[in-house]
This record gives C-alpha cells, structure tokens and sequence, in this order.
C-alpha cells in the first residue's frame, strides 16, 4: 500500500512538474506576420509600401527573436466588424474602389489600390483576433506591425490609413462590456482618427506625445484639448517641437504617467509609430529606439497593476527601414523581456 500511494504522489508530482515546464516554455507574447499583411500598403514607391512589413520581418528573424514568441498568420475580418467604427457608405465606397483601384480615399494622401478593402480587412482582423488571445490569456502581449491606422475617421479615409483599426479596436473592447480602455500613441503625427472619435467618450482614456501641429500633419493635438462633455479632463494631448529628444520625451512621458495613474484600466492599447525616431524622412523628432523601449516597459507595469498584463502594441507609422527594422524589435524584445 505504502509503495502504491509513493508511486501515486510521484507520478503527480512528475506531471506537475512537465505541466509546469510547459508552461514556462509557452511564449507570452505573439507577433503576426505575412504577406497579407505586407498587402497593406500603397506600392514600393510610397512611403508606407509592402517593404516596411519586410523590414521588420528580416530583422526579427535575424535577431532570433521569432524563437522566443508565438508568430501568427494575420486573420481578416468582415465588414460588422469594421462598421463597428466606420460608417457603412463610407465601407460601401472602399469596396467599390478596390475593384477598381483608382482615385483616392481621401483628397490626396491615400490612393485605392486593387484588392485594398481586402487588405485593410487582415489588417483590422489581425488586430480582433491579437485583442481575442489576450482578453482569453492566451497570450499578455500582442504586436500587429501593419497596424495603428489611426487618422481614419468613421466617414473617410486619412493620412494613408483607409480603415481605423484602433478606433475599431476599442469599440470592440466595448463590446466585451470592458468600462475602462486606455489609449497611449507615440507616433509622430498625432492620432487624429481615434482622438475626435472619442473626445467625449468616458471610457476611453487617451494620451497622445506628438510632433506638434504647428510643423506636421494633421494640424492637431493641441494641450488644450482634453475632452469634452463626460470626457473633458480625460484625454491628454502633449505637443513636442521639431528636434526634440529622449530626454524630451522622457520628461513628456512623466506627465502623461501622471496623466494616467489616475485611471484603472481593463486594456491598454500602445500605437507605436517609429515616425517619431531620427532620420524619419518626413517627421522632425530625433528619439531613438529607447523611447520606445521604455514607452513599452512602463506600460507593461501598468499593465500588470491593472489588467493582468493586456497589452496590444501596433505599429504605426515609420518611413525609415532602418529605423523600422532597430525600433519595432526593440518594442518586441521589451515584451519578451517583460513577459514572465
């Protein structure tokens, strides 16, 4: 008897301890990639061209970092979906333009491209499905690079985004009877699409570090507006001036985590634009990729206070491939880093 209950105890013991080492072994932190994501994009001859998804790609791979994450294939979407955010003459019209991939989305920055609605559609699916692993603990963190559309408004497109996958991303979250979503974009140019789509919306909590107005595209985030309505107080917006540092950033970054302390939020959302790093061809800051290493630490620790960890980044803008390639995996490697 006494032999049977040992032997019982070990083999127990024995499967808690590969069921424990399982565990360990089991990344925290998923990235999608392919080429369907790549599709997103406006040709090689634009700024936001298929190479950008191929950059980081190759870089990821090169740095080993694929071996310590779970990749994902990118995952579409259908148009409920979508007009969860968008209005439906506004999908009406981006379908149609994919057929024949002429003309322009808005007045002159975002051209249709053949098969466009359908590659908007991985992107906003890749984005569902990454906020569904996380809100079932599949995984804490989730990285979509072709991702962080954010000037999209509900009736147009904007600034080379045709569908606003982080607009569409909280109204989700919204539906999963979340009360309390947190919004934090590091991009170069300011969120735009997100910001106007919930200024007077209480339950998203929205801070935004931007080149300011003044100098750069769209013209908007000033300090001045914090909401309005049930809102006012709850979104900050912190414009920075042409050249601005890490050491600039890090001292805007202090008064957007008191900004937040204030707040308990169920998800947190991070649009992570590389725009904003040195040698951006079309933006003025001069960050490195530290500002986004520790952008994404500390919102690693609220997240773990607060939401047991959900954190979504998504790539946002960036036209330097370099600047790609080194900011993006340093955002990746703080998530595996932090993942335990």
């Amino acid at each position: 008897m006494t032999i049977l209950i040992y032997t019982g105890i070990n083999t127990y013991l024995c499967k808690r301890q590969q069921i424990l080492s399982i565990m360990k072994q089991t990344p925290s932190t998923c990235v999608y990639l392919g080429t369907n994501l790549a599709s997103y994009g406006f040709g090689n001859n634009h700024p936001f061209g298929p190479q950008r998804h191929n950059s980081f790609s190759t870089a990821l791979r090169d740095l080993q970092l694929d071996q310590q994450l779970c990749l994902r294939e990118p995952v579409s979407t259908n148009r409920q979906i979508i007009e969860l955010f968008h209005e439906p003459d506004y999908v009406d019209r981006v379908i149609e333009q994919s057929k024949t991939g002429s003309g322009y989305l808005d007045y002159g920055d975002t051209p249709a491209f053949k098969g466009v609605y359908e590659a908007t559609c991985y992107v906003v699916g890749s984005v569902i499905d990454a906020i569904d692993q996380l809100l079932k603990h599949e995984f804490k963190h989730a990285f979509v690079p072709i991702a962080g559309l954010h000037h999209a408004r509900r009736d147009s497109a904007a600034g080379f985004c045709v569908f606003n996958d982080c607009g569409i991303a909280i109204e989700y979250l919204k539906t999963q009877k979340l009360k309390q979503i947190l919004y934090v974009d590091i991009d170069a140019h300011h969120g735009d699409g997100v910001f106007y789509a919930f200024e007077d919306d209480p339950a998203v909590i929205f801070a935004d570090i931007h080149e300011s107005g003044q100098y750069l595209y769209p013209g908007t985030g000033h300090s001045s507006e914090t909401g309005r309505g049930e809102a006012t107080g709850l979104k900050l917006n912190i414009p920075m001036k042409p050249g601005s540092t890490d050491n600039d950033f890090l001292i805007a970054w202090q008064q957007l985590e008191k900004f937040v302390s204030q707040f308990k939020p169920e998800f947190i959302l991070l649009q992570c634009g590389v725009d904003s790093m040195a040698g951006d061809p079309i933006t003025h800051l001069k960050y490195s990729a530290q500002s986004h290493a520790f952008a994404t630490q500390a919102l690693i620790n609220i997240a773990n206070l607060h939401c047991e960890g959900k954190l979504l980044v998504m790539g946002g803008g960036g036209y330097n491939h370099q600047n790609i390639a080194l900011g993006w995996t340093t955002v990746v490697q703080t998530l595996i880093d932090q993942s335990g």
